[in-house]
């Protein structure tokens, strides 16, 4: 797991941690890797779970399928990025979505106990770590916000708007790439994949936007 230490320094999580602390913590918290292909399920409904996780490589989709197969992607986890921790408490119910590798991924498993129990060191690091985690926990769900905004939109327009103006905040710029194809962003915004792509097109002949493929520029 070494060859992962440059990306989790680069996590909430270890942020202020050094590449040799992150090193020793390995061991500390209990880290252990897998590794999932394209379409393999890293977490599946249902499950129970004792672990905080780190997305090392690859790209994730939260996703959940109802009854009659109609999906919902309900977030997007890319490399450095954590998840699993609202499952992660003795007293938490089962996970309640699907986390699906989207490409072939690398993810770092790290005992939750481990985490909160602080090591008989007392070592500056693992104190920085669970500091960092409740920091990581707050943007999580500050981001979660921002979905909820997106999908209180009424039209299919008001929806797109919506997520590719927090998309250029995001990028800090007008032109970006978005982690979705069309029927991922659909599914995201929870529309009709034929509806949103003419609403695209209206957009673009209208003078708002310009794309190709999955990157966009707001005009």
């Amino acid at each position: 797991m070494k060859e992962y230490v440059s990306i989790l320094k680069r996590t909430k999580i270890f942020s202020g941690v050094k590449d040799e602390e992150i090193i020793t913590m390995l061991s500390c918290l209990g880290a252990r890797l897998s590794e999932y292909k394209k379409g393999e399920y890293v977490l599946r409904q249902g499950e129970q779970l004792s672990d905080i996780l780190v997305l090392a490589e690859g790209h994730l989709h939260i996703q959940k399928d109802d009854y009659w197969g109609n999906r919902s992607i309900l977030g997007n986890i890319e490399p450095g990025e954590m998840f699993g921790e609202v499952y992660a408490s003795p007293q938490s119910e089962a996970v309640l979505n699907d986390v699906v590798a989207v490409e072939d991924s690398a993810v770092i498993f790290f005992d939750v106990k481990r985490i909160m129990t602080t090591c008989p060191a007392a070592c500056r690091f693992h104190t920085l770590v669970v500091q960092n985690m409740f920091f990581a926990i707050s943007e999580k769900n500050r981001r979660l916000v921002q979905k909820l905004g997106h999908m209180s939109k009424r039209t299919t327009r008001e929806k797109l708007i919506s997520y590719l103006s927090e998309e250029s905040n995001r990028h800090n710029s007008a032109k970006f790439t978005i982690p979705f194809n069309r029927q991922q962003l659909a599914d995201f915004l929870s529309v009709d994949r034929s509806a949103m792509s003419n609403e695209l097109c209206k957009m673009r002949d209208d003078g708002l936007i310009e794309f190709e493929k999955n990157m966009f520029r707001l005009l």
